[in-house]
């Protein structure tokens, strides 16, 4: 068919000159675009300035949590100003991640969760980094001088149940050092030291505090056992489990909680119903001091880090720092927000001394064995002398070591397993001793439903002593040492207790060297039993033997004329542990 023109068709030539002038306008249009794009580039290119239009090189930032808000700020303001290194761009990332997660990590001495790597890392305190270079020191950890912010210690307390006139003014004040029984009643709290500065410095000012009464070595570790006992019953597992406790929630009363100043802050800001108020002891006390710590060796990292580090110590950054309740270096605050009205000081505390890498491990050390369960077989002399009469007190030495025992029961966490043995000449038939009550945890309950630290606690207070019984010392303790091999656990400290009034007393029975070479073939260093003995009263004439087999076994003997001092020698006794820390140290 051919084609055909209709009305709205139009003739070659009409067609040709509209083509023509609208050819014109689009190429004119297509120019100004491209003018446009050009200039528009230009600015872009011009603003670059650098050549911050290449690849982006990665700054990972580890930060502990409570620096987050804080440095997340000044790493937006830092990625805006489009630094570059090598004319790649450079992207400041910060994570929130706990100390000791990245500090274990590290080290491979804890359990950690998630990434650990980083290529900055800002723990809230260089003990951490001092733990690393002590047990990884291949681990590159770079300490650049820099303290991005401060906080100090302090004790911390719900302001409806403080009274001024009751505040802690030294940390001997914070935490009892007293005989299981004989605390004044105040529960103090700390986040477990294993994993927290605030807990861990708290164990250092009060190690200090001890040292500068200037006890001999057995008083002192025994004060030292008594505090960190004290500190066991009322660690809290993390910081919000802190928070929890000291709020009230879940218990019948609120306790004082050692914590940082900047803690305080961010507490009171969630707990507006149940403020803390911040109490600081007057000798002075440790502050966190947030090192910023460079872990790579790569050449633009290192640069990208410092980089990095100039925009955190700037006049901004302190301002964000001091608004989420830190110090400065020279400890300034933000007034608006560390208020005076809340309890916070204008001035800070004087900064005592930090630890030293091999007091940190030594502070550690003496917290995990605490903390690992005991598990302890008891066994108390019942032979008749133990009928007479303390001076005094108008109760025999079986009533009064019995009663003794049973407070030293308190010393013992419910998840501790504990049996008792009594013991004199033939109390079961051939047999020199016999067993009152299994070694089971002490919040196993029996078929009755009692708990068994009760069924122990009743049992130490009826013991009755046999009038014509002896003194079967020896066979005791190698029964006890074969029964405590056989049903080693080697996740708990196994220990004899061994309470008596007199030497060994038992005509024609085993002698002391048939004794000490029996445990050396049982003994295994890979599996200790350390015997522990408290002789007590004037029937004991000769304490070397018992200290003989003391030192065969890692333990240790004591002697008292007065049953009534038991409650500090069990203190002492199993303020061992920390002995042995510091002679592993010495």
């Amino acid at each position: 068919m051919g084609r055909h023109r209709g009305k709205h068709t139009e003739e070659p030539a009409e067609r040709g000159r509209r083509r023509g002038r609208g050819g014109a306008i689009a190429a004119l249009a297509a120019a100004s675009a491209i003018v446009i794009v050009i200039a528009a580039a230009g600015v872009y290119m011009f603003g670059k300035g650098d050549g911050c239009g290449g690849s982006d090189l990665t700054l990972d930032i580890a930060v502990s949590p409570e620096l987050g808000p804080a440095l997340g700020d000044v790493a937006d303001d830092f990625n805006a100003e489009e630094h570059t290194v090598d004319g790649d761009c450079v992207r400041a990332s910060v994570r929130e991640i706990d100390s000791a997660n990245v500090a274990f990590g590290i080290t491979g001495a804890g359990a950690t969760m998630g990434e650990t790597e980083s290529d900055v890392w800002i723990p809230d305190s260089s003990m951490w980094t001092r733990i690393v270079q002590g047990q990884a020191g291949d681990a590159v950890v770079t300490e650049t001088g820099t303290s991005v912010a401060r906080t100090p210690l302090v004790v911390a307390e719900r302001a409806d149940l403080s009274e001024a006139d009751d505040a802690p003014t030294t940390w001997m004040d914070v935490v009892p050092t007293d005989a299981p029984g004989e605390e004044d009643g105040r529960t103090v709290r700390v986040v477990d030291p294993a994993r927290s500065s605030s807990g861990l410095g708290t164990l250092h000012l009060l190690h200090g505090a001890l040292e500068g009464t200037g006890s001999d070595a057995d008083t002192f570790n025994a004060s030292m056992t008594a505090a960190l006992q004290s500190l066991h019953r009322g660690a809290s597992a993390d910081e919000e489990a802190a928070f929890l406790a000291l709020s009230g929630g879940g218990e019948s009363a609120s306790p004082v909680m050692v914590m940082s100043e900047q803690a305080v802050w961010r507490y009171n800001s969630v707990h507006g119903d149940a403020p803390a108020r911040a109490g600081y002891p007057d000798e002075g006390t440790y502050y966190l001091d947030y090192p910023y710590i460079v872990r790579s060796e790569d050449s633009a990292i290192t640069r990208a880090a410092e980089m990095f580090r100039t925009a955190v110590r700037s006049e901004s950054a302190a301002d964000r720092l001091l608004a989420e309740g830190f110090r400065g270096p020279e400890g300034e605050r933000d007034p608006s927000v560390l208020t005076e009205e809340a309890g916070f000081l204008p001035e800070p505390r004087d900064e005592l001394s930090s630890p030293s890498e091999s007091s940190i491990e030594d502070l550690i050390r003496s917290w995990n064995q605490l903390k690992m369960d005991s598990r302890v077989l008891t066994i108390v002399d019942i032979s008749g002398s133990m009928l007479a009469e303390v001076p005094g007190t108008g109760l025999t030495r079986m009533q009064v070591a019995g009663a003794a025992s049973a407070e030293g029961l308190q010393m013992f966490s419910d998840s501790s397993e504990l049996g008792l043995w009594e013991f004199s000449t033939n109390v079961n038939g051939d047999l020199h001793h016999q067993e009152i009550a299994p070694v089971r945890e002490l919040q196993a309950t029996d078929g009755s439903g009692n708990e068994h630290r009760d069924v122990l606690a009743s049992a130490l207070q009826n013991l009755e002593p046999l009038p014509q019984g002896d003194t079967a010392l020896y066979e005791t303790y190698l029964a006890a040492y074969q029964e405590m091999s056989r049903t080693y656990r080697p996740d708990r400290t196994n220990v004899i207790l061994m309470l008596t009034d007199g030497d060994d007393d038992n005509p024609g029975g085993m002698e002391l060297d048939e004794l000490l070479s029996q445990l050396d073939s049982l003994s295994s260093p890979s599996r200790p039993i350390p015997i522990i003995t408290i002789a007590f009263g004037p029937d004991v004439r000769n304490l070397e033997p018992l200290q003989e087999i003391a030192a065969a076994t890692g333990g240790a003997a004591y002697m008292t004329e007065d049953p009534t001092e038991i409650g500090d020698i069990f203190l002492q006794a199993f303020s061992l542990r920390i002995a042995d820390t510091e002679d592993d140290r010495d």
